[in-house]
């Protein structure tokens, strides 16, 4: 029998929900919702909603008030028990007198791991963990990532014909996807800490990359823009050069005059070789992770992306799929050379499949890496 009742459900949905608001504003902090209930009743609601703003429980707390005396706490990760930027929800949970905390999933930050619930727990409050767990992890599939296996969770967006073309022979490629493809993808760029492309797309479509999706509040915040160059042969004049947000140039060139033309014009360029003409792709991905970026968006072509494919850096595929047909000479969605056999063939997960205008949108995770 579970230990949980069906309010104690209803009660972390309702975290969960309020959680989901900071889904575009809270990086690099988590996404946290909390609900406070004293006999039966919802006394008090909060949820993180920015980066170095109170957390939800401390916002909870607030609107209980001495409600919160002997009540029940439910809250979608851990309380924190370090002092970061704020101090911790553990202590804050403490002093208000709740008797009973319910933790959807224990926080993967090693600074916390457990030690909040702990200290709940031996101050005499009842605490659990592990309700509505599955839930609660996907909200915070870059945090989570991070904190355990340090790199950002990365999701590669695509878009493609029906039958998979990208682009045609000569290149052209706007536009395949219908305008609510395109807006979609504004929200996916809101919920990232960086995109990444590479030189290729750079020089071909001169990319601004920028989220032109609203924020809730009328917060302002641009995702790092990440190019992969391995020879520094970005144009000073790109566009994404002109737009806020920063970008950053991985490169495998160290002749300074490059390095300090691309600096001028306002980048910053970091070398991270592996072989000749090539960037440590892992090696960026740790970079990032060290910069505390969650969520990576790589928004590129087929070499790139199936670069990083094969090399098993992608954890998600977004691929909008469009009512047309292009033709056999057109480009394919992804280059992976070497791939012959049935035995190398990489498998998927659709875990989401829906329309989004007149295209489709097929969200898969990669169930595993293509042996050889």
């Amino acid at each position: 029998m579970s230990e949980f009742s069906a309010a104690d459900h209803a009660y972390m949905a309702r975290a969960l929900q309020l959680a989901e608001r900071g889904l575009y504003t809270t990086t690099p902090n988590p996404r946290v919702g909390c609900v406070i209930v004293k006999d039966d009743t919802v006394v008090g609601e909060g949820w993180h909603e920015f980066a170095g703003g109170p957390h939800a429980e401390v916002h909870a707390l607030a609107e209980a008030g001495e409600r919160a005396r002997g009540a029940t706490a439910y809250v979608t990760l851990e309380p924190c028990s370090h002092h970061g930027r704020t101090p911790p929800c553990a202590d804050a949970l403490l002093n208000a007198g709740v008797s009973r905390v319910v933790a959807a999933m224990e926080d993967p930050n090693p600074l916390v791991a457990g030690n909040g619930l702990r200290r709940l727990h031996e101050a005499g409050i009842a605490v659990a963990s592990g309700l509505m767990h599955v839930q609660a992890e996907a909200l915070n599939p870059g945090f989570i990532r991070r904190m355990r296996d340090e790199r950002p969770y990365v999701r590669c967006k695509l878009a493609m014909s029906l039958d998979g073309r990208t682009a045609m022979a000569s290149g052209e490629s706007k536009w395949i996807t219908g305008s609510e493809a395109r807006e979609d993808v504004q929200r996916l760029r809101a919920r990232s800490c960086a995109i990444i492309t590479g030189i290729g797309t750079v020089l071909a479509d001169d990319p601004n990359l920028t989220v032109r999706f609203p924020l809730p509040g009328g917060r302002e915040r641009q995702p790092l823009r990440v190019v992969l160059d391995p020879r520094l042969s970005m144009p000073e004049s790109s566009r994404l050069l002109q737009q806020p947000g920063g970008v950053l140039v991985i490169t495998a060139c160290n002749e300074t005059t490059a390095r300090q033309r691309l600096e001028r014009a306002g980048a910053e360029v970091v070398y991270l070789p592996q072989g000749l003409d090539r960037v440590d792709l892992e090696g960026t991905l740790r970079l990032l992770a060290e910069r505390q970026v969650n969520e990576v968006l790589v928004e590129t072509g087929a070499t790139l992306s199936g670069a990083m494919l094969q090399a098993g850096l992608i954890d998600e595929l977004v691929i909008y799929m469009a009512p047309l047909l292009m033709g056999d000479a057109a480009r394919g969605l992804f280059r992976l050379p070497g791939m012959e056999r049935m035995a190398q063939r990489i498998e998927l997960n659709i875990t989401d499949l829906r329309a989004v205008g007149r295209d489709w949108r097929i969200t898969a995770k990669i169930e595993q890496k293509a042996n050889a």
